[in-house]
């Protein structure tokens, strides 16, 4: 079996009297995405720093491909690729001449036509770098990172600042590396974007690492649920209320419109039961009543006690 992707032991990273990585482990596989989650501020930038070679552990070792990023870079960089959140192109540079800068400066480098198709850079025109849009450098950024075909990629915040069609046509771009056997790193705002395209995911806060696992995995469990009730004809006056009174007080109600609620609490059985014989005493004849799991975003903030903000 080869070694992963990535292998961080032990991380220490210090500003001052602050410390920013605490003694962090993890690995990432190889062919596979893995996203880095964590509130602002918990130590996700320059973790990913480390791994790319621009700062140094102050304690513990990294290992990209099995290369120490700081003393090995001159094999290592040609392996990987790297999208910086901002910068990384001149101010006046107009984006194609940018891409195919970089592209010369790879042996085997991809297509530079192919990538300013796929991600819409046509659109860029002359505009030099500077006079972009967010999202034109977001896109131009990611150009970058994969016009030398790397093999690890790390991606920070790829989709910041784009449309709804672009974003989709980034998630697709990354499946497909990770079809090809790239492995691709990514850090992310977005709860949906590391839902739905990390096989890995590790949230990170203070420094530390608190929880790693599939989606799957960190939304099994633990200790709540939620109930969505969904009527055919608007809710009694009082109803959150005199619902909240039937659950017991460890339950929360929300109602969302006149039609449905949702119900949050123990995940036990009872309760769906406890909802139903609540319909039938106030005569609220349900359309349909639904148990769900924790999202991802559920899972975080028991975690953390905070919202994943840009």
């Amino acid at each position: 079996m080869s070694e992963p992707a990535v292998v961080v032991a032990g991380l220490v990273m210090r500003y001052g009297d602050t410390t920013a990585v605490d003694d962090l482990s993890l690995t990432v596989e190889r062919g596979t995405v893995t996203a880095v989650l964590g509130p602002n501020g918990a130590g996700k930038t320059t973790t990913l720093e480390t791994c790319e070679g621009y700062r140094a552990p102050q304690q513990g070792s990294v290992r990209v491909l099995g290369l120490d990023p700081r003393r090995q870079s001159s094999e290592l960089l040609p392996r990987i690729g790297v999208m910086l959140q901002e910068g990384g192109a001149w101010s006046g540079v107009r984006a194609p001449e940018m891409l195919r800068h970089i592209a010369a400066l790879h042996a085997h480098p991809v297509d530079p036509a192919v990538l300013e198709e796929r991600l819409g850079l046509g659109d860029c025109g002359r505009t030099p770098y500077r006079r972009l849009s967010g999202g034109q450098k977001q896109r131009l950024g990611l150009a970058m990172a994969l016009v030398g075909r790397p093999e690890v990629v790390f991606v920070d915040e790829p989709t910041a600042g784009l449309d709804p069609a672009v974003r989709r046509t980034v998630w697709e771009l990354l499946a497909e590396l990770r079809n090809d056997g790239v492995t691709v790193v990514l850090t992310t705002h977005y709860m949906d974007e590391a839902e739905r395209l990390a096989d890995k995911i590790h949230i990170i806060d203070r420094g530390r690492l608190i929880a790693s696992g599939t989606p799957i995995e960190l939304t099994r469990g633990g200790t709540t649920s939620t109930i969505r009730l969904v009527v055919t004809k608007p809710f009694p006056d009082g109803a959150p209320e005199s619902l909240k009174t039937a659950l017991g007080r460890d339950i929360e109600v929300v109602l969302l419109d006149e039609l449905s609620l949702i119900v949050t609490g123990p995940a036990d059985a009872s309760t769906l039961a406890k909802v139903s014989r609540w319909c039938e005493e106030n005569g609220v004849l349900p359309e349909s009543l639904t148990l769900g799991t924790r999202s991802l975003e559920d899972v975080f903030l028991e975690l953390t006690g905070r919202e994943l903000q840009p």
